[in-house]
């Protein structure tokens, strides 16, 4: 298969570059020949506020630019990842002039919220989901705190949801879980056109030791990541279970005062990914405290192929990746208390603990490995390709 890969990278890489980068070796390793298409946000600085906001609704730029790329490649398939601001759902529109089916992965709730993550001033929002307009992310500057950026956002939003984009343009889209199936359901994407296919690695790191000697985050150091929450409940563990913490964002001074503070709290600051497996393959277990709706991170595939368990607050998909008892388990989100009793309840059950591991590491053959992954990912495009087919066939025929 021809496959065009579409990727808006961020200006600080995270999950949604790594699938991008994860996806494209997996189909290149499996015969398909593949194509990529780039934007990277740090062009933003030198382009200004204003051309940026005006391109995210529309990109003439984008337009023309993917439009000689698919008339070049020719591919059968166009999968966009992340569009947003630089390539916007314009390259939709230029993959449709050329005949191509169009595929969109789902990373997060842009398409239904503001700033994606379905939170605001430190709790779950949903006002915006069910609502013909985004207004209120505009009244609360739900996007970069102004209300001009959320504008902007809502107007791309809007004005795509008026045109049709969202419900006829795109082809297929992939949701990451069920639980954010459910969610652009409800904000109102077309069901039939939903398929779930979660994250996946191309690298497959094996089953680690697990020493049981420190637990471990990994991730971007921010609010909605329950940050405050991590650090709280290790004031109540301390050195009974030394914690190690890998990332960077705005959180960062908050993770450094504890490591100076506080017993069994270690700050590594950022790492590389030969790195992070190789402390996912020594950590007892690894912690995703989140306080908004996650929609799969990254990094608990990456745990559970190395067969470590892991420790989640009860929100958003996670309940769907974790099973509590089985490859680990589930804590209140926000709650530091509950929080620091489920760790050392694991702490206090080596056995139980050690019986986890082999069960997560089957977990991620059985859901989360490459040849999974790929036959679902071929299942979308074939699915999309369907449906183009599909068009063309109704189409009334010219006298």
């Amino acid at each position: 298969m021809r496959v065009l890969v579409v990727h808006n990278a961020y200006q600080r890489a995270g999950g949604e570059d790594t699938v991008f980068r994860n996806e494209t070796q997996l189909l290149s390793q499996h015969g398909h020949e593949v194509f990529e298409y780039l934007d990277d946000n740090r062009r933003i600085p030198a382009l200004g506020k204003a051309r940026v906001g005006f391109g995210a609704i529309w990109s003439r730029f984008s337009y023309k630019k993917l439009s000689a790329v698919l008339a070049e490649c020719r591919p059968d398939v166009a999968h966009f990842h992340n569009t947003f601001p630089l390539i916007s759902p314009s390259g939709y529109y230029a993959a449709k002039k050329h005949g191509v089916a169009v595929v969109q992965t789902l990373h997060n709730f842009r398409l239904l919220c503001a700033n994606a993550i379905f939170m605001r001033e430190g709790r779950v929002c949903e006002d915006c989901l069910t609502r013909s307009a985004p207004f209120a992310g505009i009244l609360h500057k739900c996007y970069r705190d102004s209300r001009a950026a959320s504008a902007g956002v809502a107007a791309m939003v809007q004005l795509h949801r008026t045109l049709g984009t969202w419900r006829n343009i795109v082809d297929v889209y992939i949701a990451l879980s069920e639980f954010a199936r459910s969610k652009f359901i409800a904000g109102g994407l077309p069901q039939h056109k939903i398929v779930v296919k979660p994250n996946c690695l191309t690298h497959d790191p094996g089953l680690g030791l697990g020493k049981r000697t420190f637990a471990l985050y990994v991730g971007r150091l921010s609010p909605e990541k329950g940050i405050a929450t991590l650090v709280s409940a290790w004031k109540r563990i301390g050195d009974r279970l030394p914690i190690k913490i890998v990332g960077e964002g705005p959180e960062a001074a908050r993770v450094q005062d504890a490591a100076r503070g506080l017993a069994g709290v270690e700050f590594l600051g950022a790492e590389s990914r030969a790195r992070v497996f190789s402390l996912l393959k020594e950590a007892s277990i690894l912690i995703i405290p989140s306080i908004c709706y996650e929609n799969f991170p990254i990094v608990a595939v990456e745990a559970f192929a190395t067969g470590t368990p892991v420790l989640a607050s009860d929100i958003g998909s996670l309940p769907s990746i974790v099973e509590s008892g089985q490859t680990g388990a589930l804590f209140r989100p926000g709650d530091a208390t509950d929080l620091a009793e489920k760790v050392m309840w694991l702490v206090g059950h080596p056995a139980e603990l050690d019986a986890m591991r082999p069960r997560v590491r089957v977990e991620f053959e059985r859901k989360y490995s490459a040849s999974v992954n790929l036959a679902l990912l071929l299942q979308a495009y074939r699915r999309a390709l369907d449906s183009i087919k599909g068009a063309r066939d109704i189409r009334p025929k010219e006298s």
